[in-house]
């Protein structure tokens, strides 16, 4: 006597397995997609964390760039009617090396540069025979970055063509 093992097989099975792979395929490629927006949402965040580290103290960066300021206005006063005395220009660069420290770096704007306003404000211009149109004439507040932001503008007087208004 032979034996089959062949079991009956119910009609439209290849159908319901097809369908079946189907729709393991279509979850398969949803997980995949769902754990790549994971992990680029996972780097946004750290992006996000280390800039915010980065330029959190923008803020009180800017308020001591203001107090640094007044600093050199009071220093400026102070030598007008002598000597100053070394402690404060001391203190000064104490408070400089601080600001350094934190990314703050002052941009350098010299007379005869040209203007760039990605770095610069011009306040005003005026007519130079010393410099080109379009040149920095002088510097009248400091500029600074912090890392690679600006934070301040440096603001300066600018040359213009002659007879130009």
């Amino acid at each position: 006597m032979e034996e089959t093992s062949a079991q009956p097989q119910e009609p439209g099975w290849e159908e319901r397995l097809a369908a079946a792979e189907k729709e393991r395929d279509g979850y398969l490629a949803g997980w995949q997609r769902t754990k790549a927006d994971f992990i680029n949402y996972k780097k946004e965040e750290t992006q996000k964390l280390e800039e915010i580290a980065r330029y959190g103290s923008v803020g009180l960066v800017k308020d001591l760039i203001s107090v640094l300021d007044n600093f050199d206005l009071a220093l400026r006063s102070f030598e007008k009617e002598g000597p100053v005395e070394k402690g404060l220009y001391l203190i000064r660069t104490q408070l400089e090396d601080i600001l350094k420290k934190r990314g703050l770096e002052k941009i350098s704007v010299k007379p005869g540069d040209p203007f760039d306003p990605a770095v610069a404000e011009a306040l005003s211009e005026v007519e130079s025979e010393h410099h080109p149109p379009g040149a920095v004439v002088e510097e009248i507040e400091p500029g600074y970055r912090m890392h690679d932001k600006v934070v301040r503008p440096a603001r300066v007087i600018v040359s213009k063509d002659k007879g130009r208004e």
